[in-house]
């Protein structure tokens, strides 16, 4: 196998909306990961604690629900660019406001965390409706190279935000790093409104409660698709412990209480892992047992977090070596997270019908992105109780031993594999 067949399938971007929008995201992920590390500093800034930190994964969850599964209705009902348009201009204002109560000194953490909730909902309703356009730009074998590349560049915005951000709020305050936020998202405005017009066949009329459940129902005849969706659930509400970075950073691995270099690097690492596994994800389109590829990726993930918690234990207080081990064993779990993730999507992508397609991946982004907010809420009240260290190790040892249970119940799962291109 020669190097080609190593690095990152590039296929898709001879697709031009593809590439439109792929280039687009380069400029914009980097701002919306300021927003991601800043959002957590300013809760712990004010308040000094995990817990108000892990409030906003309900914040965040709220929305990702109500909105992601209506959203994924909606973009089986009109036209996604249109909707694409619609939420992206949403997600710009709700930048600027986060940049103006900054700018102000604000210090409610209340009003803080209404706001990420509005710019959830945003985010809710855009994301399932970006998914679900790709199979209509490319065929189906290009699914997996395309979502690798998306993620990788999401990925790298997640290194450079939180590295940029952890060593810039010291100096420039967060204000600065919402406002760049707001300005980026300019780019992903005008690639959308490049997009073709994108009708749907087969829409549906009413894009209500009824037409989220006859989404939901389409998993019931389903099982594999349904199954994917657990593991998932699994790896991120006990494998995830971002929430616990600004304590570690400043207890475990003796940073300042705002920002800093432990900070910027444990929030840089599983997106650079992510990154890594997207640049070398050549293989992915030759994987025809996806089902068993996703178990043993999710217990890389769990066992990665282990290492990490223990690492944190370790430490007391001082970086250094054990600081770099923790770093180590976030990197090797956000490879493993990035195969799973493309493997998963693109199972769902090209098993759905068009008509569906939006619905089942506002399911997705419930599953997706609303797992880790509940981790957030998890982690953090586990913290209080047990300490951070602890929390983050324990979890990582419930996905190992609950990704063993899900194969034994669902061998269907693990046999399950698609022919190769």
């Amino acid at each position: 196998m020669g190097l080609r067949g190593v690095l990152a399938d590039t296929r898709p971007l001879a697709v031009p909306a593809f590439r439109r929008l792929w280039l687009a995201s380069i400029v914009t992920v980097i701002g919306a990961q300021l927003t991601v590390v800043a959002v957590p500093a300013q809760i712990y800034a004010i308040t000094g604690s995990s817990a108000y930190v892990g409030l906003t994964g309900v914040f965040g969850l709220v929305p990702l629900v109500v909105f992601g599964l209506w959203g994924g209705a909606l973009a089986d009902a009109m036209d996604r660019r249109t909707i694409l348009i619609i939420t992206t201009i949403g997600l710009i204002v709700t930048s600027a406001v986060f940049w103006l109560q900054a700018l102000l000194g604000n210090g409610d953490v209340w009003l803080l965390l209404v706001v990420f909730a509005v710019q959830q909902a945003f985010f809710a309703v855009n994301w399932p409706t970006r998914s679900a356009i790709l199979p209509r730009l490319m065929e189906d074998e290009l699914l997996p190279a395309a979502n690798s590349l998306s993620m990788t560049v999401t990925q790298a915005g997640a290194i450079a935000g939180p590295l940029v951000g952890g060593v810039l709020i010291p100096i420039l305050g967060f204000s600065w790093l919402y406002l760049l936020d707001s300005l980026s998202l300019f780019a992903t405005l005008a690639s959308v409104i490049a997009l073709p017009a994108l009708p749907i066949e087969g829409a549906t009329k009413t894009p209500g409660l009824r037409s989220i459940v006859d989404g939901l129902g389409y998993l019931r005849h389903h099982p594999v698709l349904l199954m994917s969706f657990v593991v998932d659930i699994i790896a991120m509400v006990f494998g995830m412990p971002r929430a616990l970075f600004p304590e570690m950073a400043h207890l475990s691995f003796g940073g300042p209480n705002e920002g800093g270099l432990a900070f910027a690097l444990l929030f840089a690492a599983i997106p650079a892992g992510a990154v890594l596994g997207g640049i070398f994800s050549g293989w992915v389109s030759r994987v025809e047992r996806q089902g068993f590829a996703v178990i043993v990726a999710i217990v890389v993930w769990g066992a990665a977090m282990v290492g990490f918690g223990v690492a944190a234990g370790l430490a007391g207080g001082t970086g250094g070596a054990l600081l770099a081990v923790a770093v180590v064993m976030l990197v090797v779990g956000g490879a493993a997270d990035m195969a799973s993730a493309a493997f998963r999507m693109s199972m769902l992508q090209g098993a759905a019908s068009d008509e569906v397609r939006g619905r089942l991946q506002g399911v997705f982004i419930v599953v997706v992105a609303g797992g880790p907010r509940i981790a957030d809420v998890v982690h953090g009240s586990a913290a209080a109780l047990v300490g951070t260290a602890a929390a983050a190790a324990g979890g990582g040892v419930l996905v190992v031993v609950l990704m063993v249970a899900a194969a034994l119940a669902a061998p269907a799962f693990v046999r399950y594999r698609i022919a190769g291109p």
